[in-house]
């Protein structure tokens, strides 16, 4: 499925603006129909799902206990 600039934007949650230049930076693959950029959306999936993981491994991170404090004495 390809989606427009602004429907990318929108998919991403971030500025056109910003979409443009990654097009043109060609860090997002796009396709040029002669009047519009037309990206495909599948090549997002595992970045976001890569980001799905970080969230919940950063939240499950944050959930644990602080440690009791120890008191380490130098042995020498």
């Amino acid at each position: 499925m390809y989606m427009t600039i602004a429907e990318t934007a929108d998919y991403l949650q971030i500025s056109p603006d910003i979409i443009e230049k990654l097009i043109l930076n060609q860090k997002i693959r796009a396709l040029h129909d002669g009047e519009q950029y037309l990206i495909y959306k599948n090549q997002f999936d595992s970045h976001l799902e890569q980001m799905e993981k970080y969230k919940d491994m950063l939240a499950e991170w944050l959930a644990e206990p602080i440690p009791e404090d120890w008191d380490a004495k130098d042995e020498d």
